[in-house]
């Protein structure tokens, strides 16, 4: 029997992570959907909490560690649903959450994905890095949401209470219609983890499907749970992946002036990492992903080639035409509120 939503948590190593945040899960969702887990063969205690703890959760074991993009994949391909509402372990939901989701993709069948407004854990009164209130792209690849541009995270005072069509939702609480899901391809497993879900809402884009977010449904996300901050190896995967993305999705009037800009942009951070931040780690992972990204860019011809096949119109106005970089640093526009709209 197929379910109206499955609400898929993707775990590896998280134990301590489902203690603590599925009982909200399971308490204001079971109602309206079949919760899964589906763990990334971990190695703490992760299946004993699950088996003594959350017998009702319905648990999916992958024979290894697939990253969040085939993780989710390899799980998906077992799951029967009209809806896939992608979640981290790392979310606390609320009451009545879910059904606003739920509400708006049935009434809105241009609509492919849909996320909440996404809160901090820690300071319930401010908006979450990895999402906020929905996100969009600069020119050249820099993604932005609103409450959040860069590292200036605002509070939430409402004013983004309405509903806003987006470029991309957080992968740490997705909606997403099963078929628009499998259509375009699903998540790119070769990203292994990051920027993943920007490039999956960027082709469903492409192919003239909404995506949106719905600020009557929030949830509060703690973030950096598997990768933290800082970490060289989210700076690598990042950067080669942002590329990775660009080449792919670019329409080819931009593609080369764009990722010509990218290449001194991105030296440019390396060596201010180094340099400033004194991060010899960062500076590396930086260098390393240019190089891989130039090695493996030939693996992707053949999807470039696909998503220009199912392109729609390569105006996408969610995609702005700025640079985020200027308007941030030297314009001193942090806030989304003060970009331009163009």
């Amino acid at each position: 029997m197929r379910d109206k939503v499955a609400i898929v948590i993707l775990n590896w190593n998280g134990a301590r992570m489902l203690q603590q945040y599925m009982p909200s899960v399971l308490q204001y969702s079971r109602d309206e959907a079949v919760v899964y887990v589906a763990d990334n063969a971990s190695t703490d205690f992760s299946m004993d909490v699950l088996l003594s703890r959350f017998p009702e959760c319905k648990v999916i074991e992958l024979d290894r560690n697939w990253g969040f993009a085939d993780g989710y994949n390899k799980a998906l391909e077992r799951i029967e649903a009209e809806y896939y509402l992608l979640l981290n372990s790392d979310i606390e939901v609320t009451h009545h959450w879910l059904t606003p989701l739920i509400e708006f993709m049935d009434a809105h069948p241009d609509v492919a994905a849909c996320q909440p407004k996404l809160l901090s854990v820690a300071d319930k009164d401010r908006f979450e890095y990895a999402g906020a209130g929905g996100g969009f792209l600069d020119r050249y690849g820099y993604p932005f949401c609103r409450g959040r541009v860069f590292e200036t995270v605002e509070r939430d005072n409402g004013q983004y209470d309405t509903v806003q069509d987006l470029l991309w939702a957080t992968g740490a609480a997705l909606m997403i219609r099963s078929r628009d899901y499998w259509e375009a391809g699903g998540l790119d497993g070769r990203f292994f983890a990051h920027n993943e879900e920007i490039d999956l809402c960027w082709r469903l884009r492409i192919r003239g499907r909404r995506i949106c977010c719905v600020p009557d449904s929030q949830v509060y996300h703690l973030g950096g749970g598997t990768l933290p901050k800082g970490n060289p190896m989210k700076t690598y995967l990042n950067f080669r992946n942002n590329l990775t993305m660009l080449y792919k999705c670019l329409p080819d009037s931009e593609l080369a002036p764009v990722m010509r800009m990218r290449w001194w942009l991105d030296y440019l951070a390396a060596w201010e990492m180094l340099l400033l931040k004194h991060s010899w780690g960062d500076f590396r992972a930086v260098w390393r992903a240019r190089h891989d990204f130039k090695k493996w860019r030939k693996d992707f011809a053949a999807d470039r080639a696909a998503i220009r096949q199912s392109r729609v119109a390569d105006l996408i106005p969610e995609r702005r035409g700025f640079s985020l970089l200027w308007q941030y640093y030297v314009k001193g526009r942090k806030t989304y509120e003060s970009l331009p709209e163009r």
